[in-house]
């Protein structure tokens, strides 16, 4: 039985190791975990560089293979620091106002042309800045709340955001039925989706 315990401590115990280290030009943040291989991940929203390496791997062998990826961990930085999710983290209040703008003056108009087509009444419309959500409905109401960063984004992808949540006005959740409508309403909805990732 004790060995079996001391085991079973030494399993859980080990907790991830981190540690920053420069190569090259590059600050790197290293995780050492129980993890077989090396894997290197560029943070969003500021770029930062992030490796996941097996626990007994010498830095040596770390430093080798993140400068051999260095010029593709590069352009993914740069991807990254040039996307509207990363511009919306280090916007000041004027242009966090001039979104809401934006987004204000058009939102109640794709409302007025969906409504009818959906068969659907929306309540309240409210603005917000937010990190985590594009939009969210409150069916019980009819508010629905829009995400004022849209405005950095194509326009179709407000009008996939209005749509999915007026969607939540016929459909709660996020089951079958609700991807059934979205569907039926704007068959292009993936691809707008996709813009806004």
């Amino acid at each position: 039985m004790i060995p079996r315990n001391n085991a079973l401590s030494k399993r859980t115990s080990a907790k991830p190791v981190e540690q920053l280290i420069f190569i090259d030009d590059l600050e790197v943040r290293i995780r050492r975990k129980r993890v077989k291989n090396l894997s290197i991940y560029v943070k969003s929203p500021s770029a930062r560089i992030e490796v996941s390496a097996p626990l007994r791997m010498s830095d040596a062998r770390i430093r080798q293979f993140v400068s051999q990826k260095a010029s593709w961990i590069r352009r993914k930085q740069e991807e990254i620091l040039a996307s509207p999710h990363s511009k919306a983290e280090e916007a000041g209040d004027e242009e966090k106002k001039l979104w809401r703008d934006v987004v204000s003056s058009f939102t109640p108009a794709l409302i007025e042309k969906w409504e009818p087509v959906m068969g659907v009444k929306a309540g309240e419309i409210a603005y917000r800045n937010m990190r985590s959500r594009w939009g969210s409905c409150k069916p019980s109401t009819g508010r629905i709340c829009i995400n004022t960063r849209l405005a950095l984004y194509a326009p179709e992808c407000l009008e996939y955001v209005v749509v999915h949540e007026l969607c939540h006005l016929l459909e709660r959740g996020h089951g079958p039925r609700f991807y059934e409508l979205m569907d039926s309403f704007l068959p292009d909805w993936k691809e707008r989706r996709a813009k806004l990732r």
